[in-house]
C-alpha cells in the first residue's frame, strides 16, 4: 500500500514538473495582461459646485442652496474582455436653507439635492465583438432620456441596480435591462421587477428611428401607482437644415396599480439652422385617461415640461406642452432660451406658462460655468402649481 501511494506521489511531482513550464508561461503571460489592464486604467475626478435659489408663492421663506458634489470614477482597463468601474458621490450642503426631501426643513420650497455619499457606480462588465453585458450598479440613459434617464441635473444621480447586455452589428443595436432597485436622487432605494428594452436603427447619418419597451412593476405599495407598460417609438431626422422629431408612446397599468388607464404620448418637434441660431418648436402630450395621467418616472424630468419643475409628476388630466425654443453660441458662450405653454388634456384647464433661460461657457478642458433661470407663471387659480422663480450658478472643474 505505502509503495502504490508513493508512486502514485511520485507520477504527481513528474507531472508537475513536466506541466510546470507551460503553467509558467502561462502565468507570466496572464500576469502581463493584467499589467496591461491596470495601466490602461484610468480616474477621474469631476467637481460640481451649485448655487439654487427658489422663490414659491404659498412658501413663507425663499430656499438657498450651496452644495458641493465631488465625483471620484475609476474605470480599469480590459483584461480577457472584462473590465470594473467604481463611481463615488459626495454631496455636501455649505448652505442649507432648503428642503432636500430628506432634511426635514419643510418651511423651505424644495431642491432635491440631499447631503451624502452615494456609490454610484459599481459594475463588472464583458465586452468583445459587438456584443457587452454589465453586472451592477450603472448608469442608463435611452434616447432622449424621456422615459429613460439619470436625472444628471441633480446633485446625486439616478443609477440602476441589474443586469444590462447590449449589442451592436452595422447600423442597427439592440439593448436590454433588467433592473431590481433603482438608486434615485435622494438615495432611496426603489425595488421592483423593471424591463428596459430599446432598440435603434441609423437609416444613415440624417435619420435614426427606435422602438422602445418599458414594463415597470413596483414592489412598495406607495410606488404602485408608476407600476406600467409603456409601449413607443422615436424618430430624429435632418433634412438639410431641416430638424424632425417625433415620439408615439402609449401606456397601460399593470401589477398592483389600482388605477385601470391606457393613455397616449406623443411629442412631435420642427426646427431649422439658421446658422448662428437655431429655433425649434414642438408639441407634447402626456394623455389621460380615467383620472390617470401618462407617467415618465424613469425619466430626466428636468429637461422636460420646464426647469421650474413643477410637473414632476404628471396631472390627473393629462398635460399638454407647447414650446418655442432658441438656441445658439456668441464668442464661445452657448445660450438657450424656451418658452412653454401649459395646458390640461382633458377639462380645458390653463396650467400657466414658463420661460427658461441658460447660459454656459467652458474656460479650458478642465474648469466651466453656468448661469440658468426658470420663470413659472400659474394659470387657473384653483390650480395647485404656484407661481415659482428659480435661478442657478454652477462651477464645474474636472480631472
Amino acid at each position: 500500500m505505502k509503495t502504490a501511494i508513493n508512486k502514485f506521489t511520485l507520477s504527481l511531482i513528474s507531472a508537475a514538473i513536466l506541466v510546470a513550464p507551460a503553467t509558467y508561461a502561462n502565468e507570466t503571460e496572464h500576469g502581463e495582461s493584467i499589467s496591461k489592464a491596470l495601466s490602461e486604467s484610468t480616474v477621474k475626478v469631476d467637481l460640481r459646485a451649485r448655487y439654487e435659489g427658489v422663490d414659491q408663492d404659498g412658501i413663507d421663506k425663499d430656499a438657498s442652496a450651496l452644495t458641493l458634489r465631488s465625483r471620484i470614477t475609476i474605470n480599469t482597463g480590459s483584461y480577457s474582455n472584462f473590465s470594473l468601474g467604481l463611481e463615488v458621490d459626495k454631496v455636501d450642503a455649505l448652505v442649507d436653507d432648503y428642503n432636500s426631501k430628506t432634511n426635514g426643513q419643510g418651511q423651505y420650497p424644495v431642491i432635491a439635492d440631499p447631503q451624502g455619499t452615494d456609490v454610484n457606480q459599481g459594475y463588472i462588465k464583458y465586452a468583445n465583438d459587438g456584443f457587452s453585458a454589465v453586472v451592477g450598479r450603472q448608469r442608463i440613459l435611452h434616447n432622449n432620456q424621456r422615459f429613460v434617464g439619470g436625472v444628471g441635473w441633480r446633485q446625486n444621480e439616478q443609477t440602476y441596480d441589474g443586469i444590462r447586455a447590449q449589442y451592436q452589428v452595422e447600423a442597427f443595436s439592440v439593448d436590454y435591462s433588467y433592473i431590481h432597485n433603482i438608486n434615485d436622487i435622494t438615495a432611496n432605494n426603489v425595488k421592483g421587477d423593471f424591463h428596459l428594452v430599446n432598440a435603434n436603427y441609423n437609416i444613415n447619418k440624417a435619420h435614426k428611428i427606435s422602438a422602445f419597451a418599458y414594463l415597470l412593476d413596483y414592489d412598495a405599495i406607495e410606488q404602485y401607482k408608476n407600476s406600467s407598460n409603456t409601449l413607443g417609438a422615436l424618430y430624429n431626422g435632418k433634412f438639410g437644415q431641416f430638424i424632425v422629431n417625433a415620439s408615439l408612446a402609449s401606456q397601460t397599468d399593470v401589477g398592483g396599480n389600482v388605477k385601470s388607464y391606457s393613455a397616449m404620448y406623443i411629442n412631435a418637434e420642427a426646427g431649422y439652422n439658421f446658422g448662428p441660431v437655431t429655433v425649434i418648436g414642438g408639441y407634447e402630450l402626456l394623455g389621460s385617461d380615467n383620472g390617470v395621467g401618462f407617467n415618465t418616472p424613469l425619466a430626466t424630468k428636468h429637461a422636460f415640461n420646464g426647469w421650474a419643475d413643477k410637473f414632476l409628476g404628471t396631472p390627473g388630466e393629462g398635460l399638454q406642452d407647447i414650446y418655442l425654443t432658441a438656441k445658439g453660441k456668441v464668442s464661445g458662450v452657448k445660450w438657450a432660451a424656451t418658452y412653454h405653454d401649459f395646458s390640461s388634456d382633458v377639462e380645458n384647464i390653463d396650467f400657466g406658462s414658463e420661460l427658461n433661460l441658460v447660459a454656459s461657457y467652458q474656460i479650458n478642458k478642465n474648469y466651466g460655468v453656468l448661469v440658468k433661470a426658470a420663470n413659472y407663471g400659474a394659470g387657473d387659480a384653483d390650480q395647485k402649481p404656484t407661481d415659482t422663480n428659480k435661478v442657478w450658478v454652477q462651477l464645474t472643474a474636472k480631472f
